[in-house]
């Protein structure tokens, strides 16, 4: 794992393949159109907690974003620093209450149920409880905070969380935007794939989930399609 950097204005991404919270931000670098250079960090073989990769986040966590001489370790700051950096794409509207709207799904997320299986988290559990009880408590609680979207989302979303078009203008006053999308694509990906949640029960959440797979940042933010895949 290689994490020198320069201050030069490339965008640099640290990541694993199999993190959520890194194919978040994947995902919206590439509705964005923003080139960047990807760097692998083996979450399986502990790579994030060499002294290189704590120097860039104490906490251990993917993904990483250094641009410039600015590191950033949090997958929504990094997001919202794309915003203000790179408005183009943009993924937020000006619009307070919609912009408040897609935030609360992100959060619903990045706080309610992304965190349930972290890493750590997930081998704690089955240390305490075995592997079948592991899956049905995650189950259990990530099945809530699908509820919760479920709900939000079903009088409000079109093709895709909120509307029917994705913004590519930079003017940021037209359109639909995604962060909403961003956030909830990655975790049906994995709800679904990783942890076998029934998403036929989530009919909007599916529906949504259905769309994004035709969106090609999305076909090239896949998990099997980074350098650091194992399939």
């Amino acid at each position: 794992m290689d994490t020198s950097y320069s201050s030069s204005s490339k965008l640099v991404l640290y990541s694993f393949w199999q993190s959520s919270c890194a194919w978040r931000v994947r995902f919206a670098l590439n509705l964005k159109g923003l080139a960047y250079e990807y760097k692998a960090v083996d979450l399986y073989k502990g790579e994030q907690f060499s002294p290189e990769f704590e120097s860039l986040n104490p906490l251990h966590f993917v993904p990483v974003l250094v641009d410039g001489d600015l590191i950033l370790s949090d997958s929504f700051a990094i997001l919202l620093y794309l915003e203000d950096k790179y408005p183009q794409r943009a993924l937020l509207p000006v619009d307070i209450k919609q912009k408040a709207f897609n935030l609360q799904v992100a959060s619903i997320v990045a706080s309610s149920i992304q965190p349930l299986h972290l890493l750590g988290r997930l081998k704690s559990i089955e240390e305490k409880v075995g592997p079948a009880e592991q899956r049905l408590l995650l189950q259990i609680h990530m099945k809530k905070g699908f509820v919760a979207l479920e709900k939000l989302l079903r009088e409000c979303s079109g093709r895709y969380a909120i509307g029917d078009e994705i913004c590519l203008s930079v003017d940021t006053t037209k359109g639909f935007y995604m962060q909403a999308d961003v956030f909830l694509a990655p975790q049906i990906s994995a709800a679904a794939a990783r942890f076998n949640i029934d998403m036929s029960e989530f009919p909007t959440l599916s529906k949504v989930h259905e769309a994004y797979k035709v969106l090609p940042a999305f076909q090239a933010s896949l998990p099997q399609q980074q350098p650091d895949a194992v399939v």
